[in-house]
């Protein structure tokens, strides 16, 4: 028997203490690539969906690679706003009740000065999802960056800079009644040498390190421990969990998105009928993944 997920205690601040995830919830995952990235490999969320499997607990991962607080990268022609409004129609599409946002990791690398930029582009966003879903909001502190062999470079200063973005974004939190979960801290501060490498370059994660890091941000989510048979099928619901984030990747963001709904839709817009067919496949996803869940914990 094993403990799943593992709990860091050192990852709780208080303002996390009094969020609980609810029967039912529609979670929607919101950052950058850290975000977009678990989608790929889906640990963070198989250890949430077991944990959680008694409420059936839906995630949708709304990840964008790049982006930051004024949705930049999810424009495609545009400016920001662009970008801003895409999000906008994706949450009023999804109707979660819960967002969990990681945002932070882009805007340190502009250090100190950036920060009130940063923070007021992070209340409107939060503003903006609060308003068009009444959703719980949790803030989750960008994870630290890794320090590797040369030729790479030393992280550590950029690890102070995401320190006091941390700090900010938890006082944030605290000030507009959000939940806080402290990712970096829960990895050991960001000192370097203090865990396993986990990343490609220091700052992207690898499968290995999404592996190894999930139980830290079920933790930090405030998500109990829960006592797993021995062979129980968790790649097995990893891989479920993968497939479902493929069919929804392939439902929000198309490839060819610009002849479907874009400026070129007169060409082929007939077929953006053909995405409102992934929508039962998901759930259909949805329900193998909670009852897999159940079957793993009896």
């Amino acid at each position: 028997m094993r403990l799943f997920p593992v709990l860091a205690s050192f990852c709780l601040l208080s303002p996390v203490a009094a969020f609980e995830f609810k029967e039912g919830d529609r979670v929607v995952l919101l950052g950058n690539t850290f975000v977009e990235r678990e989608g790929n490999y889906g640990h963070i969320e198989t250890q949430l969906a077991v944990a959680l499997s008694a409420k059936d607990v839906i995630f949708r991962n709304l990840g964008w690679s790049g982006d930051d607080v004024f949705c930049a990268a999810r424009s495609y022609f545009g400016p920001p706003e662009e970008g801003f409004k895409r999000l906008k129609a994706h949450i009023e599409l999804l109707k979660p009740t819960v967002v969990v946002a990681c945002y932070g990791a882009v805007a340190a690398f502009d250090g100190e000065p950036g920060i009130e930029n940063f923070l007021k582009g992070y209340r409107r966003l939060l503003e903006m999802i609060r308003s068009v879903s009444g959703a719980r909001i949790v803030l989750l502190s960008p994870p630290p960056c890794e320090t590797l062999p040369p030729p790479l470079p030393d992280m550590t200063t950029q690890n102070r800079r995401l320190t006091k973005y941390r700090d900010s974004i938890r006082e944030l939190a605290s000030s507009q009644g959000y939940a806080f979960a402290d990712l970096f801290g829960g990895l050991s501060e960001g000192k370097p040498g203090s865990r396993a490498a986990g990343t490609f370059n220091g700052v992207h994660f690898k499968e290995s390190g999404y592996r190894s890091l999930a139980p830290v941000v079920a933790s930090a989510l405030g998500v109990k421990e829960v006592l797993l048979p021995k062979g129980s099928s968790l790649e097995t619901m990893r891989m479920l969990v993968v497939e479902k984030n493929r069919l929804f990747f392939n439902r929000w963001r198309p490839q060819n998105e610009t002849y479907l709904h874009g400026f070129r839709k007169h060409e082929q817009g007939r077929n953006a009928k053909e995405i409102f067919d992934f929508d039962p496949l998901v759930a259909e996803k949805d329900q193998q993944i909670h009852q897999l869940a159940k079957r793993i914990l009896k």
